[in-house]
Protein backbone atom coordinates (compact mmCIF):
# COMPACT_ATOMS: atom_id res chain seq x y z
CA UNK A 1 0.00 0.00 0.00
CA UNK A 2 1.59 3.19 -0.88
CA UNK A 3 1.87 6.54 1.49
CA UNK A 4 -0.88 8.02 -0.12
CA UNK A 5 -3.25 5.29 1.14
CA UNK A 6 -2.08 6.03 4.76
CA UNK A 7 -2.82 7.54 7.50
CA UNK A 8 -1.34 10.65 8.58
CA UNK A 9 -1.02 11.67 12.26
CA UNK A 10 -4.13 13.81 12.31
CA UNK A 11 -6.31 11.07 10.86
CA UNK A 12 -4.76 8.57 13.59
CA UNK A 13 -5.73 11.46 15.78
CA UNK A 14 -9.47 11.18 14.55
CA UNK A 15 -9.38 7.80 14.24
CA UNK A 16 -8.58 7.32 17.93
CA UNK A 17 -11.17 9.82 19.15
CA UNK A 18 -13.44 7.82 16.78
CA UNK A 19 -12.75 4.44 18.43
CA UNK A 20 -13.10 6.09 22.08
CA UNK A 21 -16.09 8.33 21.58
CA UNK A 22 -19.03 6.19 21.59
CA UNK A 23 -21.73 4.94 23.08
CA UNK A 24 -19.98 5.22 26.80
CA UNK A 25 -20.15 8.85 27.11
CA UNK A 26 -24.06 9.18 26.21
CA UNK A 27 -24.83 6.06 28.18
CA UNK A 28 -22.84 5.76 31.00
CA UNK A 29 -23.19 9.01 33.17
CA UNK A 30 -26.09 7.51 34.87
CA UNK A 31 -24.87 4.42 35.65
CA UNK A 32 -21.43 6.21 37.48
CA UNK A 33 -24.06 8.78 39.11
CA UNK A 34 -26.38 6.12 40.36
CA UNK A 35 -22.81 3.98 41.83
CA UNK A 36 -21.13 7.57 43.25
CA UNK A 37 -23.67 10.80 43.44
CA UNK A 38 -21.89 13.91 43.41
CA UNK A 39 -18.70 12.23 42.80
CA UNK A 40 -19.21 11.31 39.80
CA UNK A 41 -16.96 13.39 38.55
CA UNK A 42 -14.38 12.43 40.07
CA UNK A 43 -14.64 9.36 39.08
CA UNK A 44 -14.56 10.03 35.18
CA UNK A 45 -11.50 12.43 36.33
CA UNK A 46 -9.55 8.88 37.97
CA UNK A 47 -10.97 6.95 34.57
CA UNK A 48 -8.91 9.41 32.38
CA UNK A 49 -5.75 9.13 34.75
CA UNK A 50 -6.29 5.77 34.22
CA UNK A 51 -6.83 5.63 30.93
CA UNK A 52 -3.95 8.21 30.17
CA UNK A 53 -1.59 5.93 32.01
CA UNK A 54 -2.47 2.35 29.96
CA UNK A 55 -2.75 4.62 26.82
CA UNK A 56 1.23 5.75 27.03
CA UNK A 57 1.99 2.15 27.89
CA UNK A 58 0.42 0.78 24.50
CA UNK A 59 2.03 3.84 23.08
CA UNK A 60 5.23 2.74 24.05
CA UNK A 61 4.78 -0.84 22.79
CA UNK A 62 4.31 1.11 19.66
CA UNK A 63 7.85 2.52 19.57
CA UNK A 64 8.87 -1.52 19.54
CA UNK A 65 6.29 -3.45 17.37
CA UNK A 66 4.82 -1.35 14.51
CA UNK A 67 3.25 -4.77 12.86
CA UNK A 68 -0.64 -4.94 12.96
CA UNK A 69 -2.52 -6.20 15.57
CA UNK A 70 -1.92 -3.76 18.45
CA UNK A 71 -1.70 -5.88 22.19
CA UNK A 72 -1.49 -9.04 19.95
CA UNK A 73 1.65 -7.84 18.37
CA UNK A 74 2.96 -6.23 21.41
CA UNK A 75 2.34 -9.56 23.60
CA UNK A 76 3.53 -12.07 20.83
CA UNK A 77 6.75 -10.35 20.22
CA UNK A 78 7.44 -10.10 24.00
CA UNK A 79 6.63 -13.64 25.44
CA UNK A 80 6.15 -15.73 21.92
CA UNK A 81 3.15 -17.16 19.87
CA UNK A 82 1.45 -19.01 22.65
CA UNK A 83 1.31 -16.15 24.61
CA UNK A 84 -0.17 -14.35 21.90
CA UNK A 85 -2.13 -16.36 20.43
CA UNK A 86 -4.56 -16.23 23.58
CA UNK A 87 -4.28 -12.31 23.87
CA UNK A 88 -5.01 -12.57 19.95
CA UNK A 89 -7.88 -14.78 20.39
CA UNK A 90 -9.56 -12.99 23.96
CA UNK A 91 -8.61 -9.43 21.93
CA UNK A 92 -10.57 -10.71 18.37
CA UNK A 93 -13.69 -12.06 21.02
CA UNK A 94 -13.68 -8.58 22.85
CA UNK A 95 -13.10 -6.59 20.07
CA UNK A 96 -16.15 -8.20 17.88
CA UNK A 97 -18.52 -8.26 21.09
CA UNK A 98 -17.40 -4.47 21.66
CA UNK A 99 -18.59 -3.87 17.95
CA UNK A 100 -21.72 -6.00 18.90
CA UNK A 101 -22.64 -3.30 21.70
CA UNK A 102 -21.94 0.10 19.34
CA UNK A 103 -24.17 -1.71 17.09
CA UNK A 104 -27.10 -2.55 19.11
CA UNK A 105 -26.48 1.13 20.49
CA UNK A 106 -27.07 2.05 16.73
CA UNK A 107 -29.97 0.16 16.02
CA UNK A 108 -31.72 1.16 19.31
CA UNK A 109 -30.72 4.87 18.51
CA UNK A 110 -32.49 4.72 14.94
CA UNK A 111 -35.38 2.79 16.34
CA UNK A 112 -36.01 5.72 19.05
CA UNK A 113 -35.62 8.08 16.63
CA UNK A 114 -38.37 6.91 14.57
CA UNK A 115 -40.91 5.90 18.12
CA UNK A 116 -40.37 2.03 16.79
CA UNK A 117 -40.03 -0.52 19.54
CA UNK A 118 -36.08 -0.36 21.04
CA UNK A 119 -36.80 -3.68 22.50
CA UNK A 120 -38.52 -5.87 19.66
CA UNK A 121 -35.88 -8.37 18.83
CA UNK A 122 -37.10 -8.50 15.28
CA UNK A 123 -36.35 -5.34 14.49
CA UNK A 124 -32.78 -5.17 16.09
CA UNK A 125 -31.85 -7.68 14.53
CA UNK A 126 -33.42 -6.68 11.03
CA UNK A 127 -31.79 -3.19 11.50
CA UNK A 128 -28.39 -5.05 12.72
CA UNK A 129 -28.15 -6.71 9.30
CA UNK A 130 -28.36 -4.15 7.35
CA UNK A 131 -25.72 -1.64 9.17
CA UNK A 132 -23.63 -4.79 8.80
CA UNK A 133 -24.26 -4.96 5.12
CA UNK A 134 -24.08 -0.67 5.25
CA UNK A 135 -20.32 -1.18 6.91
CA UNK A 136 -19.21 -4.40 4.70
CA UNK A 137 -19.57 -1.35 1.33
CA UNK A 138 -18.08 1.21 3.12
CA UNK A 139 -15.08 -0.52 3.49
CA UNK A 140 -15.57 -2.41 -0.26
CA UNK A 141 -14.51 0.88 -1.22
CA UNK A 142 -11.17 1.58 0.37
CA UNK A 143 -8.90 2.79 2.79
CA UNK A 144 -9.88 6.65 1.90
CA UNK A 145 -13.41 6.51 1.35
CA UNK A 146 -13.18 5.01 5.25
CA UNK A 147 -10.58 7.21 6.12
CA UNK A 148 -13.04 9.99 5.03
CA UNK A 149 -16.29 8.50 6.55
CA UNK A 150 -14.43 8.11 10.29
CA UNK A 151 -13.26 11.78 9.86
CA UNK A 152 -16.93 13.03 9.49
CA UNK A 153 -18.78 10.96 12.10
CA UNK A 154 -15.62 11.93 14.37
CA UNK A 155 -15.99 15.56 14.05
CA UNK A 156 -19.88 15.20 14.01
CA UNK A 157 -19.97 13.48 17.01
CA UNK A 158 -17.39 16.12 18.60
CA UNK A 159 -19.97 19.08 17.60
CA UNK A 160 -22.54 17.13 18.91
CA UNK A 161 -20.68 16.71 22.89
CA UNK A 162 -19.78 20.52 22.58
CA UNK A 163 -23.15 21.53 21.62
CA UNK A 164 -24.40 20.04 24.71
CA UNK A 165 -21.58 21.48 26.91
CA UNK A 166 -21.89 24.92 24.94
CA UNK A 167 -25.95 24.48 25.92
CA UNK A 168 -25.64 23.77 29.25
CA UNK A 169 -23.04 26.57 30.18
CA UNK A 170 -26.34 28.66 28.41
CA UNK A 171 -28.62 27.83 30.21
CA UNK A 172 -26.98 27.96 33.44
CA UNK A 173 -25.94 31.35 32.79
CA UNK A 174 -28.91 32.79 31.77
CA UNK A 175 -31.04 31.11 34.57
CA UNK A 176 -27.87 31.85 37.82
CA UNK A 177 -28.97 28.72 39.47
CA UNK A 178 -27.70 24.42 39.44
CA UNK A 179 -29.34 22.13 40.03
CA UNK A 180 -29.68 20.76 44.06
CA UNK A 181 -26.97 18.34 44.55
CA UNK A 182 -27.79 17.20 48.10
CA UNK A 183 -29.47 14.15 47.46
CA UNK A 184 -27.05 12.64 45.15
CA UNK A 185 -24.66 12.80 48.37
CA UNK A 186 -24.08 9.28 48.98
CA UNK A 187 -25.74 7.84 51.78
CA UNK A 188 -28.13 10.41 52.37
CA UNK A 189 -31.52 10.64 53.94
CA UNK A 190 -33.69 9.96 50.56
CA UNK A 191 -31.51 6.58 49.99
CA UNK A 192 -31.49 8.00 46.10
CA UNK A 193 -27.36 7.28 46.63
CA UNK A 194 -25.89 4.40 48.12
CA UNK A 195 -23.71 4.98 50.96
CA UNK A 196 -19.93 5.43 49.41
CA UNK A 197 -17.53 2.40 49.69
CA UNK A 198 -14.25 1.27 47.97
CA UNK A 199 -15.77 -1.30 45.91
CA UNK A 200 -18.83 1.06 44.74
CA UNK A 201 -16.15 3.79 43.64
CA UNK A 202 -14.00 1.20 42.10
CA UNK A 203 -17.35 -0.11 39.90
CA UNK A 204 -18.33 3.66 39.36
CA UNK A 205 -14.66 4.19 38.02
CA UNK A 206 -14.39 1.41 35.39
CA UNK A 207 -17.82 2.10 34.26
CA UNK A 208 -16.84 5.72 33.94
CA UNK A 209 -13.72 3.73 32.21
CA UNK A 210 -15.81 2.43 29.29
CA UNK A 211 -16.33 5.65 28.15
CA UNK A 212 -12.34 5.84 27.02
CA UNK A 213 -11.94 2.02 26.08
CA UNK A 214 -11.15 1.91 22.33
CA UNK A 215 -7.40 3.01 22.16
CA UNK A 216 -6.08 -0.29 22.61
CA UNK A 217 -7.55 -1.13 19.33
CA UNK A 218 -6.47 1.80 17.36
CA UNK A 219 -2.46 0.14 16.31
CA UNK A 220 -4.41 -3.05 15.14
CA UNK A 221 -4.23 -1.47 12.04
CA UNK A 222 -0.92 0.06 12.10
CA UNK A 223 0.46 -1.25 9.16
CA UNK A 224 -1.79 0.80 7.04
CA UNK A 225 -0.50 4.12 8.98
CA UNK A 226 2.60 6.12 8.37
CA UNK A 227 5.23 6.19 10.27
CA UNK A 228 3.20 4.40 13.56
CA UNK A 229 6.31 4.16 15.64
CA UNK A 230 6.56 7.97 15.62
CA UNK A 231 2.81 9.40 15.06
CA UNK A 232 0.82 6.15 17.14
CA UNK A 233 2.49 7.86 20.58
CA UNK A 234 2.05 11.14 19.87
CA UNK A 235 -1.59 10.61 18.66
CA UNK A 236 -2.72 8.27 21.51
CA UNK A 237 -2.08 10.83 24.36
CA UNK A 238 -3.23 13.59 22.80
CA UNK A 239 -6.55 11.78 21.92
CA UNK A 240 -7.00 10.96 25.21
CA UNK A 241 -6.83 14.72 26.69
CA UNK A 242 -9.04 15.97 24.18
CA UNK A 243 -11.73 13.38 25.20
CA UNK A 244 -11.22 13.72 28.83
CA UNK A 245 -11.52 17.35 28.66
CA UNK A 246 -14.89 17.01 26.78
CA UNK A 247 -16.08 14.26 29.10
CA UNK A 248 -15.46 16.08 32.09
CA UNK A 249 -17.40 19.12 30.82
CA UNK A 250 -20.06 17.16 29.93
CA UNK A 251 -20.46 15.59 33.46
CA UNK A 252 -20.36 18.90 35.06
CA UNK A 253 -23.10 19.96 32.79
CA UNK A 254 -25.16 17.24 32.95
CA UNK A 255 -24.78 16.95 37.21
CA UNK A 256 -25.61 20.66 36.96
CA UNK A 257 -28.36 21.45 35.63
CA UNK A 258 -30.44 18.36 35.82
CA UNK A 259 -28.61 14.92 37.60
CA UNK A 260 -31.72 13.50 38.32
CA UNK A 261 -32.16 12.82 34.91
CA UNK A 262 -29.53 10.96 34.46
CA UNK A 263 -30.65 8.60 37.20
CA UNK A 264 -34.77 8.20 36.16
CA UNK A 265 -34.22 8.20 32.30
CA UNK A 266 -35.36 4.98 30.68
CA UNK A 267 -34.54 6.09 27.06
CA UNK A 268 -31.26 4.64 25.01
CA UNK A 269 -29.53 8.25 25.14
CA UNK A 270 -29.76 9.06 28.54
CA UNK A 271 -28.00 12.07 28.03
CA UNK A 272 -30.46 14.06 25.99
CA UNK A 273 -33.04 14.04 29.09
CA UNK A 274 -30.90 16.71 30.88
CA UNK A 275 -32.41 19.20 28.91
CA UNK A 276 -36.36 20.17 28.63
CA UNK A 277 -36.10 21.72 24.99
CA UNK A 278 -37.00 19.01 22.56
CA UNK A 279 -35.10 20.54 19.48
CA UNK A 280 -31.72 20.19 21.64
CA UNK A 281 -32.84 16.28 22.55
CA UNK A 282 -33.30 15.48 19.20
CA UNK A 283 -30.17 17.23 18.34
CA UNK A 284 -28.25 15.09 21.31
CA UNK A 285 -29.79 11.94 19.85
CA UNK A 286 -28.82 13.00 16.81
CA UNK A 287 -25.55 13.41 17.91
CA UNK A 288 -25.46 9.80 19.49
CA UNK A 289 -26.60 7.96 16.26
CA UNK A 290 -23.51 10.23 14.26
CA UNK A 291 -20.92 8.82 17.50
CA UNK A 292 -22.20 5.41 17.37
CA UNK A 293 -22.39 5.11 13.40
CA UNK A 294 -18.32 6.60 13.73
CA UNK A 295 -17.48 3.98 16.34
CA UNK A 296 -18.83 1.48 13.80
CA UNK A 297 -16.80 2.67 11.34
CA UNK A 298 -13.23 2.17 13.60
CA UNK A 299 -14.89 -1.07 14.41
CA UNK A 300 -15.07 -2.42 10.96
CA UNK A 301 -11.11 -0.89 10.97
CA UNK A 302 -9.99 -2.38 13.68
CA UNK A 303 -11.31 -6.05 14.51
CA UNK A 304 -10.99 -7.80 10.72
CA UNK A 305 -7.49 -6.33 10.40
CA UNK A 306 -6.50 -7.69 13.73
CA UNK A 307 -7.30 -11.11 12.85
CA UNK A 308 -5.37 -10.58 9.49
CA UNK A 309 -2.51 -10.06 11.71
CA UNK A 310 -2.68 -13.38 13.57
CA UNK A 311 -3.34 -14.92 9.83
CA UNK A 312 -0.32 -13.32 8.46
CA UNK A 313 1.74 -14.87 11.55
CA UNK A 314 0.16 -18.24 10.74
CA UNK A 315 -1.50 -18.03 14.28
CA UNK A 316 -5.34 -18.92 12.23
CA UNK A 317 -6.24 -20.01 8.79
CA UNK A 318 -4.48 -18.22 5.77
CA UNK A 319 -7.74 -17.42 4.62
CA UNK A 320 -8.31 -14.20 6.63
CA UNK A 321 -5.05 -12.92 4.87
CA UNK A 322 -6.94 -12.36 1.70
CA UNK A 323 -7.95 -8.66 0.76
CA UNK A 324 -9.64 -7.00 -2.25
CA UNK A 325 -7.51 -5.43 -4.81
CA UNK A 326 -8.21 -2.17 -3.39
CA UNK A 327 -6.66 -3.04 0.15
CA UNK A 328 -10.24 -4.57 1.96
CA UNK A 329 -9.45 -7.45 3.99
CA UNK A 330 -12.93 -8.91 3.07
CA UNK A 331 -12.66 -12.43 4.26
CA UNK A 332 -11.31 -11.88 8.11
CA UNK A 333 -14.02 -9.09 7.76
CA UNK A 334 -17.05 -11.07 6.88
CA UNK A 335 -15.93 -13.78 9.63
CA UNK A 336 -15.93 -10.44 12.24
CA UNK A 337 -19.18 -9.36 11.63
CA UNK A 338 -20.56 -13.05 12.46
CA UNK A 339 -18.98 -12.52 15.53
CA UNK A 340 -20.24 -8.92 16.45
CA UNK A 341 -23.96 -10.25 15.30
CA UNK A 342 -24.07 -13.78 17.01
CA UNK A 343 -22.96 -12.78 21.01
CA UNK A 344 -25.87 -10.28 20.60
CA UNK A 345 -28.26 -11.88 19.82
CA UNK A 346 -27.27 -14.84 22.47
CA UNK A 347 -27.48 -11.71 25.36
CA UNK A 348 -31.08 -10.58 23.28
CA UNK A 349 -29.51 -7.53 22.85
CA UNK A 350 -29.12 -6.99 26.28
CA UNK A 351 -26.60 -3.74 26.45
CA UNK A 352 -25.48 -3.97 29.82
CA UNK A 353 -24.86 -8.06 29.95
CA UNK A 354 -22.55 -7.32 26.75
CA UNK A 355 -20.87 -4.39 27.96
CA UNK A 356 -19.77 -6.12 30.66
CA UNK A 357 -18.40 -9.12 28.73
CA UNK A 358 -16.46 -6.61 26.62
CA UNK A 359 -14.84 -4.53 29.37
CA UNK A 360 -13.34 -7.04 31.74
CA UNK A 361 -12.00 -9.08 28.93
CA UNK A 362 -9.60 -5.89 28.50
CA UNK A 363 -7.94 -6.23 31.18
CA UNK A 364 -5.75 -9.26 30.05
CA UNK A 365 -3.96 -6.73 27.78
CA UNK A 366 -3.94 -3.78 30.16
CA UNK A 367 -1.47 -6.30 31.81
CA UNK A 368 0.37 -8.29 29.76
CA UNK A 369 1.30 -4.99 27.60
CA UNK A 370 2.99 -3.07 30.17
CA UNK A 371 4.64 -6.41 30.84
CA UNK A 372 5.54 -6.48 27.05
CA UNK A 373 7.22 -3.01 27.60
CA UNK A 374 9.67 -3.71 30.01
CA UNK A 375 10.78 -6.45 28.77
CA UNK A 376 11.26 -4.56 25.38
CA UNK A 377 12.86 -1.82 27.08
CA UNK A 378 15.31 -4.43 28.77
CA UNK A 379 15.74 -6.46 25.36
CA UNK A 380 14.30 -9.99 27.09
CA UNK A 381 11.70 -10.41 24.61
CA UNK A 382 11.14 -13.38 22.44
CA UNK A 383 10.57 -11.99 19.50
CA UNK A 384 11.26 -9.33 16.87
CA UNK A 385 11.09 -5.51 17.51
CA UNK A 386 12.32 -2.45 15.19
CA UNK A 387 16.01 -2.08 14.55
CA UNK A 388 17.15 0.52 17.09
CA UNK A 389 13.84 1.73 18.82
CA UNK A 390 13.59 5.10 20.97
CA UNK A 391 13.51 4.37 24.33
CA UNK A 392 12.55 6.34 27.44
CA UNK A 393 12.99 5.12 31.11
CA UNK A 394 10.25 7.13 32.28
CA UNK A 395 7.86 6.05 29.80
CA UNK A 396 9.25 2.35 29.15
CA UNK A 397 9.87 1.20 32.71
CA UNK A 398 8.28 3.28 35.80
CA UNK A 399 4.85 4.20 33.84
CA UNK A 400 4.35 0.73 32.63
CA UNK A 401 4.61 -0.69 36.71
CA UNK A 402 1.96 1.87 37.44
CA UNK A 403 -0.04 0.72 34.86
CA UNK A 404 0.17 -2.85 36.09
CA UNK A 405 -0.64 -2.08 40.04
CA UNK A 406 -3.60 0.57 39.02
CA UNK A 407 -5.05 -2.65 36.95
CA UNK A 408 -4.24 -4.86 39.76
CA UNK A 409 -6.15 -2.60 42.48
CA UNK A 410 -9.00 -2.21 39.95
CA UNK A 411 -9.72 -5.78 39.61
CA UNK A 412 -9.14 -6.78 43.22
CA UNK A 413 -11.63 -4.00 44.09
CA UNK A 414 -14.00 -4.52 41.14
CA UNK A 415 -17.92 -6.20 42.11
CA UNK A 416 -17.30 -9.29 40.16
CA UNK A 417 -20.16 -11.39 41.80
CA UNK A 418 -22.87 -8.37 41.22
CA UNK A 419 -21.46 -8.01 37.48
CA UNK A 420 -22.10 -11.97 36.86
CA UNK A 421 -25.80 -11.82 38.75
CA UNK A 422 -29.05 -11.24 38.32
CA UNK A 423 -31.73 -9.63 40.64
CA UNK A 424 -35.02 -11.28 40.63
CA UNK A 425 -37.81 -11.18 42.62
CA UNK A 426 -35.34 -9.68 45.68
CA UNK A 427 -33.24 -12.64 45.14
CA UNK A 428 -29.65 -12.78 43.10
CA UNK A 429 -29.49 -15.82 40.72
CA UNK A 430 -26.07 -16.22 38.14
CA UNK A 431 -25.78 -14.44 35.01
CA UNK A 432 -25.78 -17.79 32.94
CA UNK A 433 -25.12 -15.77 29.35
CA UNK A 434 -22.35 -13.93 30.52
CA UNK A 435 -20.62 -16.60 32.33
CA UNK A 436 -20.96 -19.18 29.61
CA UNK A 437 -19.52 -15.64 27.08
CA UNK A 438 -16.59 -15.55 29.57
CA UNK A 439 -15.80 -19.17 29.67
CA UNK A 440 -16.55 -19.93 26.01
CA UNK A 441 -14.70 -16.33 24.89
CA UNK A 442 -12.05 -16.67 27.02
CA UNK A 443 -11.17 -20.59 27.81
CA UNK A 444 -12.58 -22.76 25.17
CA UNK A 445 -12.10 -20.61 22.32
CA UNK A 446 -8.57 -19.75 22.68
CA UNK A 447 -8.06 -23.98 23.59
CA UNK A 448 -9.74 -24.50 20.29
CA UNK A 449 -7.33 -21.88 18.36
CA UNK A 450 -4.73 -23.25 19.78
CA UNK A 451 -5.62 -26.94 18.74
CA UNK A 452 -6.27 -25.44 15.11
CA UNK A 453 -2.92 -23.79 15.04
CA UNK A 454 -1.08 -27.12 16.04
CA UNK A 455 -2.62 -28.87 13.28
CA UNK A 456 -2.38 -26.44 10.65
CA UNK A 457 1.78 -26.38 11.52
CA UNK A 458 1.53 -30.61 11.74
CA UNK A 459 -0.27 -30.79 7.75
CA UNK A 460 2.11 -28.17 6.93
CA UNK A 461 5.01 -29.84 7.86
CA UNK A 462 3.85 -33.21 6.74
CA UNK A 463 3.14 -31.65 3.13
CA UNK A 464 6.93 -30.25 3.61
CA UNK A 465 8.51 -33.76 3.85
Amino acid sequence: MSKSQKLGFWSIVLLTINSIIGTGIFLSPGSVVKQVGSYAPLAYLCAAGFAVILALSFASASRYVVKSGAAYAYVEAAFGENAGLYIGITRFVSASIAWGVMATGVVKTVLQIFGMDTNSFALVTVGFILLMLVLFIINLFGLKVLEFVSNISTLGKVLALSLTILAGIFFLLQHRQTADLSLLVPGNSSNTVPALSSKSFVTAIVAAFYAFTGFEGVASGSSDMEKPEINLPKALPLSIFMIAAIYLGIVFVSMQLNPMALLNSSNVVVLADIFDNPVLQNAIVLGAFVSMFGINIAASFHTPRLLEAMAKDGQVNNVFTKRTAGGFPYAAFVFSILWAIMIPMAFHYDMKGIMIISSIARFVQFLLVPLAVLCFYYGKQKGEIIEKPIKSFILDVPLPILAILLTLFLLSQFNWVGQFSNVKDGFVEPNFYAIFAMVFGYILFPWLAFVLREHQKYTQNKKAL
